[in-house]
């Protein structure tokens, strides 16, 4: 199956409970912000993925990199329970308590540059409900568009977010899909707390399940910490910029199946096609499942 699905998916509706059509209200709503490509945070985030030097100023930002950034910063009076902004803002305000990255879909015709002000211009694109094994879910996907200094197009990302119920017992989970076998690159990846707290702050992601292990445990069920959607995504980039560096990606889509904690190491995985214009990747837990899928485009040489 293809990891480059459109916005808005589901067709199912959830149960009564949800309001859909005062969530949907949210659809065309806006934002604007601007950042700078800041150097010292380019260089932090080198260090977290253990890089033996940063990328300069005016160099391009590695794919991936751009989730550094145009991030806000909530008063610490707008957030809510989970360490995330208050919902009802830019986000609809969904009642559910369980919010995950569930993929995206990115398109690179040009490249933000370290040291530059930049500029994100994002929309809710859609929002709509399914009734899932597992209970009511809520999908809602925003679409970001990204502009370097010159004031062109850098990168286009449609972000894909889902919303569950509590927890509801060892009963409504999915049955683990197998990753896929034959891997010509694969690395693995520790996932310790230190990384992902790194990786939240250099993100400004208060959301707890990154790193306070007894809310996640208690509050939200999980296992131990969770690695943020985002990060494994980077990781997956990481993986292909390190076996074909010369690369130049077009477009990149990922879509995560189940989590990933900071209990065991997993690993990412890599295959490139037989025309070398595409390369499948996926991340796999301990227990060989998959976890993640994504496909990358390459730019055509010349």
């Amino acid at each position: 199956m293809s990891v480059y699905s459109a916005c808005g998916a589901p067709t199912e509706m959830p149960a009564a409970d949800i309001d859909i059509a005062r969530l949907k209200a949210w659809e065309g709503k806006t934002r604007t912000v601007e950042d700078v490509v800041a150097p010292d945070r380019v260089a932090a985030m080198a260090a977290t993925l253990d890089w033996e030097r940063a990328p300069p100023t005016g160099a391009a930002l590695p794919p991936g990199w751009h989730w550094l950034f145009f991030n806000g910063a909530a008063r610490m009076s707008e957030l809510g329970p989970d360490g995330h902004p208050k919902r009802g803002g830019f986000l609809p305000p969904v009642p559910l308590p369980r919010r995950m990255w569930a993929g995206g879909r990115l398109a690179f015709p040009g490249a933000l540059r370290v040291g530059e002000t930049a500029r994100r211009e994002s929309a809710v694109v859609s929002v709509e409900g399914k009734r899932g094994r597992s209970g009511d879910l809520v999908f809602v996907c925003v679409r970001h568009r990204m502009f370097g200094a010159d004031g062109k197009l850098a990168v286009e990302e449609e972000h894909d977010i889902v919303y569950r119920g509590a927890p509801a017992g060892e009963a409504s989970k999915p049955r683990p899909v197998p990753a896929p076998p034959g891997a010509a690159w694969r690395r693995e990846i520790r996932p310790d707390p230190v990384l992902l707290f790194r990786y939240s702050a250099l993100t400004f992601n208060g959301h707890r399940i990154h790193y306070d292990r007894s809310y996640a445990t208690e509050a939200e069920g999980y296992p131990g910490l969770v690695v943020h959607g985002p990060l494994i995504a980077t990781l997956l980039l990481d993986l292909l910029g390190q076996e074909r560096p010369a690369a130049r990606i077009e477009r990149f889509a990922f879509r995560a199946t189940s989590p990933l904690f900071d209990t065991a190491p997993f690993t990412v995985n890599g295959v490139p096609a037989a025309d070398a214009r595409s390369v499948r990747l996926w991340a796999a837990g301990p227990d060989a499942a998959l976890a993640m899928e994504a496909e990358a485009i390459l730019r055509e040489a010349g």
